[in-house]
């Protein structure tokens, strides 16, 4: 039989496979007058080819994310269980925390109270020249009211949430003031307070899952007048890890990495003395920082002394102190979402993750931060803030497990941060720092994009390696 040629060009047609489709990188793009906030842009067309301005270099691995997110404090969770119905509830953690919305990876909650409470307590409160050394009365029904439900909600919706947990002060029984305010951890309670963390850890753990890391104390250099504090010297930090909490944590079979210092960029001799003393760096996984004081580089300086050790960025608040939104969104870009990660970090947060428009609830300490977003205490409307927008520049892209790659950056132009994900596909996150826009020409494993930034705008690129 013969066939016609139309209907032989029609079977060839048939069994022929489709084209692969042409290779693209996805843009999302943030401008400093709002005019594209987290802005879905035209993808462009990723072409073979070499030499340009900017190279990542997925061969140049350093280190393995965590993820980016926001602390979960008293504050933040109550107003997310008390001013919001189910339905904005469920909306809110869902664009928080789930894949379609900002991927929010990583969070930090207090052990008793902070600043952000609305009432001071630990979870062994003794009346004034009372002692609990055997725990007792231990009971963490505080954190059972608003605080583990929320995070539960949040690993629901994010299963690979990573949790840390940070106490302001220990009880006050434990303290030479005999208060939560002020003082320090006396000598006679470093075993109680290791069983105090070690307890807190277990007990939080059966109600949320795995808690991933601990600091010993929050911010231990400063003693607040108001609210909360603990001073604990470096070489009373390296005591109580090395012979006390990372023993105890040993003895319960906890897995929970323990990282020292969780202050600020300023004093870098702190956790160098703690990483120096051989009992207390056996147990200390890594260090943790704030942004309050300092500069970002402090985080290099003490890895590249203990390069065996993590670092990560676990505090900064934005507040009326500021500056304008193009100012606050551009620092926090560049300084803790960019700049953290190339400085070692595997995890950056922020402060409050929400707070109402009185800058609340709060009990002493800042009068005027704000929250990644702020919940309307009347209505439930949410604002979202600077902060919001720049860590969604990273936080919606770059997966847990991502791997921080090699990224070029252009002198007094182009600043970059680069990320292989676990998937396959690479994030470049770029900021134009340059009073005018700049272009963008980006090879990577032999391919090659370009795009034009406006100036002091970022954008988040992704894309997949063309077979």
């Amino acid at each position: 039989m013969r066939i016609l040629p139309a209907l032989a060009l029609l079977a060839a047609t048939a069994a022929a496979p489709a084209p692969a489709p042409a290779p693209q990188v996805e843009v999302w793009l943030t401008l400093p007058d709002k005019s594209a906030l987290l802005a879905k842009q035209p993808a462009l067309p990723l072409r073979r080819g070499a030499g340009g301005t900017i190279t990542v270099d997925p061969g140049k691995r350093y280190q393995k994310m965590v993820g980016f997110g926001a602390a979960i404090t008293d504050a933040s969770a109550w107003l997310i269980q008390h001013r919001l119905d189910p339905r904005q509830r469920g909306a809110l953690l869902r664009e928080l925390f789930g894949s379609e919305g900002l991927g929010f990876a990583f969070t930090r909650l207090t052990i008793g109270a902070s600043d952000f409470s609305r009432t001071h307590y630990s979870y062994d409160d003794r009346a004034r020249g009372e002692t609990d050394p055997a725990l007792a009365h231990f009971s963490i029904a505080p954190a059972r009211e608003d605080v583990l439900p929320t995070v539960r909600a949040a690993r629901a919706i994010n299963p690979r949430l990573a949790v840390m947990i940070s106490p302001w002060s220990a009880p006050g029984w434990m303290k030479s003031t005999d208060s939560l305010v002020k003082g320090t951890l006396r000598a006679d309670a470093y075993a109680p307070f290791a069983r105090y963390l070690g307890k807190t850890v277990q007990a939080f753990a059966a109600e949320i899952g795995p808690i991933d890391y601990l600091s010993i104390q929050n911010e231990p250099d400063f003693e607040p007048e108001n609210y909360p504090g603990m001073r604990l010297s470096a070489a009373q930090r390296a005591r109580i890890i090395g012979d006390h909490v990372g023993p105890e944590f040993a003895r319960m079979g906890l897995k929970t990495g323990i990282l020292d210092w969780d202050h600020n960029w300023d004093k870098p001799e702190h956790p160098l003395g703690v990483l120096a003393d051989p009992a207390a760096s056996r147990y200390v996984t890594g260090v943790a920082w704030h942004c309050y004081g300092g500069d970002v580089s402090a985080q290099t300086k003490v890895r590249d002394a203990f390069p065996d050790k993590d670092v990560f960025f676990t505090e900064c608040s934005g507040g009326d102190w500021s500056g304008p939104w193009a100012d606050s969104w551009s620092w926090t870009l560049r300084t803790l979402v960019m700049g953290a990660p190339r400085n070692w970090a595997r995890g950056v947060l922020m402060w409050n993750l929400a707070l109402d428009e009185n800058h609340g609830p709060h009990l002493g300490g800042c009068n005027d931060c704000r929250g990644v977003v702020t919940i309307d205490g009347k209505t439930g409307a949410i604002t979202r803030n600077p902060e919001y927008y720049a860590l969604g520049q990273a936080s919606r892209f770059v997966r847990p497990g991502a791997w921080r790659i090699d990224a070029t950056s252009t002198p007094g132009g182009i600043e970059t941060v680069a990320y292989a994900n676990p998937d396959g596909s690479r994030v470049l996150i770029a900021f134009n720092a340059a009073a005018t826009a700049r272009d963008l020409d980006v090879t990577a494993e032999g391919s090659r994009f370009a795009y034009r930034i406006a100036p002091h705008g970022a954008a988040t690129f992704r894309w997949r390696k063309p077979r």
